[in-house]
């Protein structure tokens, strides 16, 4: 969803833009129309699609007969894609290797605000505030059951029980005894064996993001508040919230006095530049009162109608297009190799 909303307001007249789908099974396939969907489907990569690859910031395809064809000289590739291989510093390395810039944070930055369990201790080692959690290893709730439900219970429930590597609160659970836990941590399992558990609180969601101009400059946006709608089956901001059904609505600017707004741009910051992040992210905080927790950095948030990002930048003046063309022109900007 995102790379169709991105696809459609890039500028052609400057750019000539090479669509590259991947399928779950991981080939590159040329797109030419971009993604598609059928009336209330997600959109999916097109499997006709001519076979590429990457090789030294050229996009190769391999004829029948063996030969081998460039279909592109790449300047800059925009990785629209979400969760890991795609935001976890996989397909960053990739580019790395090839030579190619690319919009958003490196690898390090990248791989770091994937892994939920890493952020935490580098924004704790930041003095940024946090919710109580501990993480569940495979092997330690394999092996000692017990020890884990006794660091659980530490928390006091309810607790919030997700992957520590995925997005989109897929396998995400609000889980309110311990009798719900081994079905929670089973559900998080299917998408991470590392398991993070959170202390679940009543709290404002108030998210920004962060975009970098093309001499380095960061500035932050207006920040923005969820509201989920939870008499439409949704006991938190869900998948479906987010992406699929519209039920959730952000609040923008959101109902905040100077001095927090202020606060949620010092916090944004501070994370954004603790992690080594680049070109953008959106930044997450739980409220509680006063007191404001940072939940999590992402550094390829999304672009779809729903989407916080883009609609806090509308706010700030900056329209998609013109949000697009910036990231792209940060990208081109900036050096390859180590920085």
């Amino acid at each position: 969803m995102t790379a169709r909303e991105v696809l459609a307001v890039v500028d052609r007249d400057r750019y000539d833009v090479v669509a590259v789908g991947i399928t779950r099974d991981g080939r590159w396939l040329l797109q030419e129309h971009g993604p598609e969907s059928a009336p209330g489907a997600l959109p999916v990569v097109d499997e006709s699609g001519t076979p590429v690859s990457l090789a030294a910031s050229r996009l190769l395809s391999e004829s029948s007969d063996g030969s081998v064809q460039v279909v592109a000289e790449v300047d800059v590739a925009f990785p629209l894609l979400h969760g890991p291989w795609g935001e976890d510093g996989t397909i960053q390395g990739l580019f790395e290797m090839a030579g190619l810039r690319y919009v958003g944070s490196g690898v390090l930055a990248s791989a770091v605000a994937m892994d939920k369990a890493v952020a935490k201790v580098v924004f704790a080692t930041a003095g940024l505030p946090q919710l109580p959690y501990t993480v569940v290893h495979a092997a330690e709730w394999a092996d000692d059951p017990a020890a884990v439900r006794e660091s659980v219970a530490s928390l006091h429930y309810p607790v919030f029980v997700k992957p520590a590597r995925a997005g989109s609160s897929m396998g995400g659970t609000l889980v309110e005894d311990d009798h719900a836990l081994a079905k929670a941590i089973a559900l998080a399992q299917e998408f991470d064996p590392k398991v993070i558990v959170e202390s679940a609180v009543e709290a404002r969601e108030i998210e920004c993001g962060v975009l970098q101009d093309p001499d380095g400059s960061t500035r932050v946006s207006p920040p923005g508040e969820i509201a989920v709608d939870h008499g439409a089956g949704h006991e938190f901001y869900d998948f479906a919230a987010k992406y699929v059904d519209g039920t959730s609505k952000n609040l923008i600017p959101a109902p905040l006095d100077d001095s927090d707004v202020q606060r949620v741009h010092g916090k944004a910051i501070r994370a954004f530049d603790a992690l080594g992040c680049e070109g953008l992210a959106r930044v997450d905080f739980f409220m509680v009162d006063d007191t404001l927790y940072l939940n999590e950095v992402n550094t390829m948030p999304g672009f779809t109608p729903y989407s916080m990002f883009p609609q806090v930048w509308q706010a700030a003046g900056v329209g998609y297009a013109e949000l697009v063309e910036r990231l792209l022109a940060h990208a081109l900007a900036r050096p390859t190799g180590l920085r």
